[in-house]
């Protein structure tokens, strides 16, 4: 399926939103980063932003978890390496909370 062609104040527009995305997703992933939100916190969450984020990147935003660590706890947690954290299943949250609590 070929894409859309778009004006240029359409791809202006797509251009800035899609900025705006990065922006807030960045901002949640420091949340996590500076200890002021948690993992579950963030698996608490119902909007777009947070849904989006991919879970090796949540992961790795923690204190003290770098990739070996993350991939160590998705493996634990049965979840695969592209999955975000909109689409965990309940099991695999309830696992990843475990995972990293304990």
């Amino acid at each position: 399926m070929a894409l859309p062609k778009l004006t240029p104040e359409q791809r202006q527009a797509a251009l800035a939103k899609a900025a705006e995305i990065r922006t807030a997703r960045a901002k949640l992933l420091a949340e996590v980063k500076a200890g002021a939100l948690s993992l579950e916190q963030l698996l608490d969450r119902d909007d777009d932003v947070a849904k989006r984020i991919k879970v090796s990147q949540a992961l790795r935003a923690l204190p003290g978890v770098g990739t070996v660590k993350a991939a160590q706890l998705m493996a634990q947690a049965d979840v695969d390496e592209a999955r975000r954290l909109g689409g965990l299943g309940a099991q695999q949250r309830r696992k990843l909370i475990q995972a990293v609590g304990g």
